[in-house]
């Protein structure tokens, strides 16, 4: 078995905490992703479960050991790192099945698991081929059979497709997502690409500051984010948070946005906010997707209001429309049909059943 646990990790550098008493749990043959902004703890945390750093407080555990003065040699860990770290008067298979030789293995069982690894990264005619002989994504491929030929307990990536261009990243995305359904090897992978943190992981973990956010499923974090950091860095384009206030208006709670506009809140979030104080500084967080074109026959709880565009952005199967209400600025999705030109004015809707209801202050979603 090979659980990972952190239990109140600690990372000093001098009167510096990069770590903050962290706590996380990764089950065997599990999947998680470290996702946050440049400093904020995720690769340092990722280089301790490593031991490439020293752990200031705390304890991690490997398969049930205490990991915290074992060399990295002997944790049965392997890492793919971002910059590929291939030997270059090496072939491929010679890069992939150096650490087995430095073990002793048989020279059958190395023949073998290069093969193997090779064949499920589809590089197995790129085997006799010098580093400088490979494209980047190719590359890539053999740092991760480098780390699959030795069957370790936790496979670790740290940002290992930062290096590639667009459209090689997806396909990698897909190739690593691919490898983890065939190995089923406890994985932590880290990013700042919250689009590859949402694809590869069973569980995301959001970092902040050198400290853990929210931990959770994609859907989880996506539709119910803890904070206003969470609900701003998951989803792209970030989620719009505008300024408001509840007020009660015949007999109903309504949500004011500017001195012009207020809604009618459907009856699931009425009964929700009806215990928030009316005094309280609030802020709306919608998504793009649930600012759109107003269409007939809409559901309850979808309202219209209408906005001049800023800026416009045809996307092909989507427009996105850019506007601002009361001073604020806000993005919408809508049909590519719908007529959104810049400086137009456009009827839009607006669909309270996929709200958010913040905390101004403490940024926490109520």
């Amino acid at each position: 078995m090979a659980e990972v646990s952190l239990r109140k990790i600690v990372k000093r550098y001098d009167d510096v905490e990069a770590v903050r008493g962290i706590d996380l749990d990764i089950a065997d043959h599990e999947f998680v992703v470290l996702v946050g902004p440049s400093g904020c703890g995720k690769s340092t945390t990722l280089r301790m479960i490593a031991g490439l750093e020293d752990i200031s407080d705390g304890d991690i555990t490997i398969g049930g050991d205490v990991v915290n003065d074992v060399p990295p040699k002997d944790r049965d860990i392997a890492m793919v790192f971002q910059n590929y770290a291939l030997y270059p008067h090496m072939t491929v298979a010679e890069n992939m099945s150096f650490g087995l030789r430095l073990k002793h293995y048989p020279k059958a069982e190395i023949k073998n698991r290069v093969a193997e690894a090779a064949r499920m990264l589809d590089i197995a005619d790129l085997v006799d081929r010098k580093p400088k002989q490979l494209s980047g994504g190719q590359r890539q491929r053999v740092a991760m059979g480098r780390a699959i030929v030795r069957n370790p307990k936790v496979f670790l990536f740290d940002e290992p497709l930062s290096n590639l261009d667009a459209k090689l990243r997806v396909q990698m995305r897909i190739e690593i997502k691919k490898v983890h359904q065939k190995v089923r090897t406890t994985t932590v992978y880290v990013t700042h690409d919250q689009v590859e943190a949402m694809t590869l992981a069973d569980r995301v973990v959001v970092m902040n500051k050198g400290r853990i956010e929210q931990i959770g499923t994609p859907n989880e974090l996506y539709h119910n984010p803890a904070t206003r950091f969470v609900a701003g860095f998951i989803g792209s384009p970030a989620m719009n948070f505008l300024p408001c206030r509840l007020e009660e208006a015949s007999g109903r709670l309504h949500i004011r946005l500017t001195d012009r506009t207020a809604f009618p809140l459907p009856p699931a979030r009425a009964a929700r906010y009806q215990s928030v104080s009316r005094n309280e500084p609030l802020l709306l967080g919608i998504r793009p997707e649930h600012i759109t074109e107003i269409r007939p026959h809409a559901e309850p709880g979808i309202e219209p209001f209408e906005a001049v565009l800023d800026v416009t952005e045809p996307m092909g199967m989507e427009t996105l429309v850019y506007f601002t209400l009361d001073a604020t600025p806000a993005c919408g999705r809508v049909n590519p049909n719908a007529g959104a030109r810049d400086g137009a004015p456009l009827r839009m809707a607006m669909d309270l059943n996929n709200m958010h209801l913040l905390n101004e202050t403490t940024g926490v979603v109520i």
